[in-house]
């Protein structure tokens, strides 16, 4: 497996669908999504020509770890999930 500091640049989405463990497929409907909505879903892709392309940094963010959510104040859980006294 490689370092994600090994990997070029610029990616095709091909070699982006590999990294991420997705379908070739895939990877070019997350474009798609990505590109109708203006960049707020989807994989972000650059376009050259007719070309698509993943940059590095793209997908270093996607893996990036998320800060864990702080779970819910007991007061505010639904009525039939409050612990028993």
């Amino acid at each position: 497996m490689r370092n994600l500091e090994d990997l070029p640049l610029v990616l095709t989405i091909e070699e982006a669908a590999e990294i991420l463990r997705i379908s070739r497929w895939a990877a070019y409907e997350q474009a798609r999504i990505w590109r109708e909505s203006g960049g707020r879903h989807g994989l972000a892709v650059l376009t050259l020509g007719r070309c698509l392309r993943v940059s590095r940094a793209t997908i270093e963010e996607m893996l990036r770890p998320v800060a864990p959510v702080a779970p819910p104040d007991s007061d505010t859980r639904l009525p039939h999930l409050k612990a028993m006294p």
